[in-house]
């Protein structure tokens, strides 16, 4: 599959490599989208705590920092785009939910990057039935890629790079 992805790394903090995450993208995409829709394009910018804020602030009306935002693109159909929309994730959050949740940084980041792009797709978690969809998508594409359920906080320190 084809992807147009843009990545902003707009902390020196480490995060995982272009290739790495645009394997990611790419596994959410090929299991919810036909082959025939047009080329799938988004922009994930990797922040810091005080950028994630101000766009929580701005968008959403909450004061702090959250792991990941999404937000979809909504371009009219006759454009033929294949545009999902942005993605904003925090480095320190990751960093630290990854520790605290006793994940490995790149499950962490793998799941929130899928998280988001099912976000784009549309999918959503405000219902319980939503969540439990949506849930059920990530754990799958997480499995399909070598990482564990991002659910069970018991699991091992596991995951691999692409």
């Amino acid at each position: 599959m084809n992807l147009l992805l843009s990545v902003d790394r707009a902390v020196p903090l480490q995060s995982p490599n272009d290739d790495a995450i645009s394997h990611w993208v790419i596994s959410a995409l090929s299991r919810l989208q036909t082959p025939s829709s047009p080329v799938p394009e988004l922009s994930i910018r990797i922040t810091d705590r005080e950028d994630a804020a101000r766009f929580n602030q701005t968008y959403r009306a909450k004061p702090d920092a959250t792991n990941v935002l999404s937000f979809p693109a909504d371009p009219p159909a006759e454009a033929e785009s294949g545009l999902l929309g942005d993605l904003v994730i925090c480095a320190p959050l990751v960093q630290e939910e990854a520790t605290e949740q006793h994940k490995s940084e790149d499950a962490h980041w793998a799941h929130l990057i899928i998280h988001g792009v099912l976000h784009l797709l549309g999918h959503d978690h405000q219902l319980a039935a939503e969540a439990e969809q949506m849930e059920a998508l990530e754990i799958a594409v997480l499995n399909e890629l070598g990482f564990p359920d991002p659910y069970n906080h018991q699991a091992p320190l596991e995951g691999k790079q692409p």
